[in-house]
């Protein structure tokens, strides 16, 4: 039996995007997602869980969700839950899960309309991601065209007709932050 382990999260940034570069020259990103889920229990009354999971990001899209993204940032991420094992410098045994995100769009208006999606598609096949120390493939070094290209493509998005995008009403109170 195949095994899957695919990931979708929409929520908010809780933190700046961390920006480092491994020795290999692959831009590593860091940061966390918060996501909330809003529901009434038997007696009626209203609850709210929220979950918090820490994300990597490697390659140009990793440099892409630096330049744009900001605490508080909307944004969709897809990739694969990873368990993260390491020791603290108390001599303590820790661990995690975190995401590894291999898809990403930017969801928040005022940035969304200047960027494309970082990722392969939804379609697309993974490759080997391979570690931290080497060069990475797939979703994680796209080479996707500079910014001053995404402003000219405006143009050919401003031509879609309005009416058939639906139209989405979200209720401010159901955002976590």
């Amino acid at each position: 039996m195949t095994m899957y382990n695919t990931v979708i999260m929409v929520g908010n940034l809780t933190r700046d995007i961390e920006l480092r570069y491994a020795q290999s020259g692959a831009a590593i990103a860091k940061s966390a997602i918060a996501t909330s889920y809003k529901y009434k229990t038997q007696n009626g009354e209203q609850k709210e869980e929220v979950c918090y999971l820490d994300f990597n990001i490697f390659g140009r899209s990793a440099e892409v969700a630096n330049q744009y993204l900001r605490k508080g940032s909307k944004v969709l991420l897809e990739g694969r839950l990873v368990f993260e094992q390491w020791t603290a410098q108390d001599g303590s045994n820790r661990s995690k899960h975190s995401l590894r995100v291999e898809n990403m769009k930017m969801l928040d208006t005022q940035q969304g309309s200047n960027t494309q999606e970082q990722n392969q598609g939804y379609g697309s096949v993974p490759q080997n991601q391979g570690s931290y120390n080497q060069p990475q493939n797939g979703g994680y070094n796209n080479n996707y065209p500079q910014q001053k290209q995404y402003q000219q493509q405006q143009p050919r998005q401003a031509q879609v007709p309005q009416n058939n995008i639906p139209e989405i009403d979200i209720d401010e109170d159901e955002i976590p932050f």
